[in-house]
């Protein structure tokens, strides 16, 4: 029976909804506020990037559809990049796969990788698209929390340990990590690694911050002793070249991974981005000024809104990478942080992201909010004065 105009629908993903980021976004529209929330830059990056894009369209060069892995030169410079980085060998035209954005690589990997049933351990809080896609994939979402512990996010190993059982197909690991900014060190990584051998599990890896790093060193999971033939490592040009919108992302695995995550990801966007994957080859070959100078100018602004948020307040927890900072907005009186981040915007004019929203169970993440510093000196300290003209409870 077809549903009537009027009838609610059911489908998978009722229990969804819009996501948090499109509801915030549009309550900063709605009510002119300074918009940290959405994870976006609000200035263009590398003009010669810009330049190469143009070149590329002047030229026809994406403007029809590329090649379905990608084209050659960026599959050639994503192999490059990691080669030059992290010293990993992958060949370009059988272990590299040019994605719509990391969001499309995610959904192609899970869809590939996880089969009804299949238990799949994501670190919470977790991107809000990783719950979606293990729902579209059939598997079954284990969250494994990170927990506050001296002023930072931290990964208990045992718990990882405990929650790995007969069904558990796939680890899903994000590091650097959004939202909570941490960065999980060499060591916890070994022990990620000794456990994923040790179970034959399959790790996908979200690097997408892999060049946000302010304390410690960014160590891909693929570096690892027995890691290489099991991982999909995820990388994406929006974070490091400030392009979100060209939507640019890549996987890098083994052959056999590359090729089954490319048989979901051909039925979902089949290609995209055409002129701008040449503009991100070149990206991808700046020198290494570029990411130093990029690294050191959000470490100056979240350096400026971790001061400005304790100043009103807050409790930081200052991240190690990407480019979100947590707050707990209990010392201000507040314990729910959807409700504080829908008033916000009334009170101070400015808009954040709830943490609740990326947790199985609400109520651990209640009291953190998320705001992201990837924007002007001006719009954070214009966003730092509002904060403190504010009324809050406490």
């Amino acid at each position: 029976m077809t549903a009537r105009a009027g009838h609610a629908v059911e489908h998978r993903l009722s229990a969804f909804g819009t996501t948090v980021f499109a509801e915030m976004s549009e309550l900063a529209a709605r009510t002119r506020s300074v918009n940290l929330g959405q994870g976006f830059p609000d200035t263009d990056g590398p003009a010669e990037i810009v330049e190469a894009a143009v070149r590329a369209l002047c030229d026809g060069r994406g403007n029809q559809y590329p090649p379905g892995a990608g084209v050659p030169e960026l599959r050639e410079a994503v192999a490059e990049h990691q080669r030059r980085w992290y010293g990993l060998t992958y060949d370009p035209d059988t272990e590299v796969l040019v994605t719509a954005g990391a969001t499309e690589a995610i959904a192609a990997t899970l869809l590939a990788l996880v089969r009804p049933g299949d238990e799949v351990i994501a670190l919470e809080p977790y991107y809000d698209s990783y719950a979606a896609c293990i729902e579209l994939a059939g598997g079954t979402r284990v969250p494994v929390t990170l927990r506050p512990h001296g002023g930072e996010f931290r990964l208990d190993l045992d718990e990882l340990r405990d929650a790995v059982t007969e069904r558990t197909r796939l680890l899903l690991i994000n590091t650097p990590h959004n939202p909570t900014g941490t960065v999980l060190t060499r060591a916890e990584l070994a022990t990620i690694a000794e456990l994923a051998v040790e179970r034959d599990l399959l790790v996908v890896m979200d690097e997408v911050y892999e060049h946000l790093v302010f304390g410690g060193v960014h160590v891909p999971a693929a570096t690892l002793s027995g890691m290489r033939e099991r991982t999909v490592s995820i990388g994406s040009a929006g974070k490091t070249f400030s392009f979100t919108g060209w939507k640019v992302g890549w996987v890098t695995a083994r052959p056999e991974l590359v090729a089954a995550v490319r048989s979901a990801k051909q039925y979902l966007t089949y290609v995209s981005s055409g002129p701008f994957q040449y503009a991100v080859a070149e990206a991808l070959r700046l020198p290494d000024d570029y990411f130093t100078s990029f690294r050191e100018d959000l470490r100056g602004k979240r350096n400026l809104l971790v001061s400005g948020l304790e100043s009103v307040g807050f409790e930081v927890y200052a991240p190690a990478g990407t480019y979100f900072a947590t707050v707990d907005i209990r010392p201000l009186g507040e314990s729910d942080g959807v409700a504080f981040c829908r008033s916000l915007p009334h009170r101070a004019g400015v808009v954040a992201i709830p943490n609740q929203v990326f947790y199985d169970v609400p109520e651990r993440g209640a009291p953190f909010v998320r705001f992201a510093f990837c924007k002007q000196i001006s719009v954070l300290e214009e966003a730092i004065a509002r904060l403190g003209g504010a009324k809050f409870l406490a």
